[in-house]
């Protein structure tokens, strides 16, 4: 039951719980019990929206890859999370330590988010890539 209450709020999260039990075929108190149950487990987190940012202004989709001092990954993570734009940061394996997935106005705000990284004292290194085509751009996934 989780998983099909979780497979419908992936679609549409503006779902009822009265909707989603006609749509199951049980109670609205088994919806709500199951909810209650998957937010007190976070795997509910919480609801969104798909927004589609480039309508919003913000034209530039940009990964940046950042080579970080020893022993400071977690700071600079923490700190690049709360910027502006910022959608994604992953500390990853490899040859670099992280990768920041950013969106930007403009080359302008571009160049002041990429200045203001590298002015952080732990980050050693960035390259970025603007994305040129958006080919699929959803992080839900099915249950």
């Amino acid at each position: 039951m989780d998983v099909k209450i979780l497979t419908l709020l992936t679609t549409d999260a503006r779902q009822s719980a009265r909707e989603m039990a006609h749509k199951l075929g049980v109670s609205t108190s088994t919806i709500t019990g199951h909810m209650d149950k998957l937010h007190d487990s976070k795997i509910l987190k919480g609801y969104t929206t798909n927004v589609d940012y480039q309508k919003l202004g913000y034209d530039l989709t940009v990964i940046t890859e950042i080579l970080v001092s020893k022993g400071k990954l977690l700071e600079m993570e923490n700190d690049i999370a709360r910027l502006p734009g910022v959608c994604a940061v992953y500390d990853v394996t490899g040859e670099i330590d992280a990768i920041v997935v950013s969106k930007c106005r403009n080359r302008e705000e571009l160049s002041r988010f990429t200045k203001g990284l590298l002015s952080m004292h732990y980050v050693e290194r960035t390259n970025s890539h603007v994305v040129l085509t958006t080919v699929k751009e959803d992080f839900r996934l099915p249950p």
